[in-house]
């Protein structure tokens, strides 16, 4: 998105992509109402929504044999109103091909960064494992944009800040059938949470554990997990045989994480390369998406004015961070006093109370829509498109 967007204003930009391509099954696939906002802002909305997703109105749980409607999106003030389930790499793949058609945009792919280049105290590029061999690659800016393991945020020698997780979830799929519910659906039961998200003709599944428990799972056995699998949600019982071997269910361990300073000279980080955020919420993608747009929106003009200067990176950090924190706060509190208790415990489960006064009160599904729809401070696009795009 920043590649875009600062190759929309008319600034030389390369991307440079580890893998051959996007296609990633452990990412994170909730394209929430603030960057459907962004995508508006673009002009590429009517166009975004026609590649194939589906879309969450609403949240609804089961917690014990009780229903709750936790969120309800069509009262967040955005054009739309609902969470749109899409892959991501189609979503990186529609945002790539569009950045494509300004002359100064350019991706790589199988190109790993593998180390910064620092020359007199300053970062002034990067060293690349290409299929033809090591190249090193300068800019005025390098932006590490490269998750929660970054390589360019540990060879930049950026101090992270480890915030502690206590949960780990196992990522798997399982076939979706037409009688089978079409919303997104989470399912909380004695010492058991389970996230489904609807993926068309398949469920992608998220099931929460604690900290480092994984091996404790695989020692009980795949046929006593496929069990509780079955126990959250009976109607998937015919179909957890699909999951052959461990090599079927994914390990995504779970860091929530920060820079203390996301940048020095030469250097950015943003998104989950600055902040590692929770599951919780699903908003880690949205959270980078508003990150880029403020990188954007700060820095443009400073390679407009050139040569670049450090101060913008330092004002990126402090427009971001501030809701960075809150949102890594509430996660934070939801997995130590909510998620971890619910793994700890024996007892049946009952809605809480707020579940409750969600029921009674229907206005207040705004409240947790807007936290996880559009978040806090959220980013508008003030960048120009300074140049012509290329013919389609």
């Amino acid at each position: 998105m920043l590649g875009f967007l600062l190759a929309r204003a008319g600034i030389d930009v390369i991307v440079l992509e580890k893998h051959a391509d996007f296609f990633r099954d452990f990412r994170g696939d909730t394209i929430h109402p603030s960057t459907l906002e962004v995508v508006h802002e673009l002009g590429l909305l009517d166009e975004f929504l026609k590649v194939p997703h589906n879309e969450a109105r609403h949240l609804e749980g089961q917690i014990g044999n009780e229903t709750v409607h936790l969120a309800d999106f069509k009262l967040v003030p955005t054009h739309c109103k609902f969470i749109a389930l899409m892959p991501q790499w189609d979503f990186l793949n529609f945002m790539s091909e569009h950045a494509k058609r300004y002359p100064s945009y350019h991706l790589e792919v199988n190109a790993e960064v593998q180390d910064v280049i620092v020359e007199n105290g300053r970062v002034t590029g990067v060293k690349v494992a290409t299929p033809g061999g090591t190249r090193e690659i300068r800019a005025d800016l390098v932006v590490g944009a490269d998750g929660r393991s970054s390589t360019v945020r540990e060879k930049a020698g950026l101090e992270v800040v480890d915030m502690g997780a206590p949960i780990d979830v196992l990522w798997l799929r399982l076939s979706r059938r037409p009688s089978d519910p079409d919303m997104t659906f989470g399912r909380i039961d004695t010492g058991k949470i389970l996230v489904m998200l609807n993926r068309g003709d398949y469920w992608q599944c998220a099931f929460v554990i604690n900290k480092d428990g994984f091996a404790e799972k695989q020692t009980r056995g795949l046929d006593a997990f496929r069990a509780e699998l079955a126990g959250l949600a009976p109607y998937l019982a015919d179909r957890t045989g699909e999951l052959k071997t461990w090599d079927d269910v994914k390990l995504l361990t779970v860091k929530v994480d920060r820079l203390k300073t996301w940048y020095r000279p030469g250097l950015l980080c943003i998104g989950d390369a600055a902040h590692a955020m929770s599951p919780v919420g699903g908003v880690g993608v949205n959270i980078a998406i508003q990150d880029a747009v403020a990188a954007a929106n700060i820095l443009t003009l400073q390679f407009w004015n050139g040569p670049f200067p450090d101060a913008p990176l330092a004002a990126v950090q402090r427009r971001r961070e501030w809701p960075m924190k809150v949102t890594q706060g509430i996660q934070i509190f939801a997995q130590k006093r909510i998620l971890a208790r619910v793994l700890g415990s024996d007892e049946p489960m009952r809605p809480p109370l707020i579940a409750r006064l969600f029921e009674i009160f229907p206005p207040l599904r705004a409240i947790p829509a807007y936290m996880v729809g559009v978040g806090f401070r959220p980013e508008h696009v003030h960048t120009p498109e300074r140049i012509a795009t290329a013919p389609r």
